[in-house]
This record gives structure tokens, C-alpha cells and sequence, in this order.
């Protein structure tokens, strides 16, 4: 059974930041392109930074400079640290493995709120 289970969410002054973590089982997760997505209510889910199993990255356009994937195969985990928190970078963030595949996977997502 694949799990990706994601954890360091939670509530963050402007400016502020934080380390969210994937972790995955159930996967040979070398093998994966992993992603971070983001949704608010009423809007898509969109794609804010991803990294290929060679660990080239590519992010949206509006946190470049401000978050970092990474990844450590070893510990089949996925990382996103996050620095310069602004208010529209609220949402309920979501892990992916196999972002272009036929049959994606997808974690529970977690909170991250920015607000003062």
C-alpha cells in the first residue's frame, strides 16, 4: 500500500518559515519525480515545486528564491523548506510522487497558514 505522508504544517508569522516533509512508502521512491502542490478553497491545485529522480528542480514562479526541494532518497522523504513566508502562500500543501505519470500519488496534505 503506497502512503505519502506529509508533516511540518502549521501557523507562521509573515516573513517566517518552515520545513514541510514527505515521507513515502510502499514505493521504490529512487525511481519517482516527487512534487509539492498547493490548493485554496474555490481555486486549482497548482504545482509549486517539483524534483526529478536526478534532482533537477523547477518551482512557480512566485516562490523562486523563497523555497527549496529537496530530497534524500535513503530516507524516501521529500522536502520543501520554506523561507519569506508571505500571506498568499496559505494553503493546504500536498505531496505527489509520479507528478507525469498515468497514476500519480498523492498524501493528506497539510496546513500552512501565514498570518500575523
Amino acid at each position: 500500500q503506497v502512503q505519502l505522508v506529509e508533516s511540518g504544517g502549521g501557523l507562521v508569522q509573515p516573513g517566517g518559515s518552515l520545513r514541510l516533509s514527505c515521507a513515502a512508502s510502499g514505493i521504490v521512491f529512487n525511481i519517482y519525480e516527487m512534487g509539492w502542490y498547493r490548493q485554496t478553497p474555490g481555486k486549482q491545485r497548482e504545482l509549486v515545486a517539483k524534483i526529478t529522480t536526478d534532482g533537477d528542480t523547477d518551482y512557480q514562479d512566485s516562490v523562486k528564491g523563497r523555497f527549496t526541494i529537496s530530497r534524500v532518497n535513503a530516507k524516501r522523504t521529500v522536502y520543501l523548506q520554506m523561507n519569506g513566508l508571505k500571506p498568499e502562500d496559505t494553503a493546504v500543501y500536498y505531496c505527489c510522487a509520479g507528478l507525469s505519470s498515468m497514476r500519480p500519488y498523492w498524501g493528506q496534505g497539510t496546513q500552512v497558514t501565514v498570518s500575523s
